[in-house]
């Protein structure tokens, strides 16, 4: 039988996989994805704890919600990306102080 701490095992280790795109990582476009991965394991998080909650949904309305900001985010993220990419050729991060101002 799968509990609580299955679910609390898979989003940490997500969690740190996300950590770790992000620290090391310099294209931008993976950078979103390891954002991604740490706002799906905090979605795990907050669905699993609303199902051993005695079927409390404010979790999985919380998940919901989260998943909805994550989708503007990427929009303007990947704008930002486009950008950058189409003034200096590279989705390089170290590329990016040209949109300083």
């Amino acid at each position: 039988m799968i509990g609580l701490p299955h679910y609390l095992v898979v989003a940490a280790a997500l969690f740190a996989l996300g950590v770790l795109g992000l620290l090391t990582r310099r294209n931008a476009v993976q950078v979103l994805m390891s954002i991604e991965l740490i706002l799906n394991s905090a979605n795990i998080n907050l669905v699993a704890f609303s199902r051993y909650a005695s079927g409390n949904l404010g979790g999985q309305v919380f998940a919901v919600f989260v998943i909805v900001v994550a989708a503007a985010e990427v929009a303007v993220a990947l704008a930002i990306v486009l950008t950058l990419y189409r003034l200096r050729r590279t989705p390089n991060l170290d590329d990016a102080d040209i949109l300083k101002g």
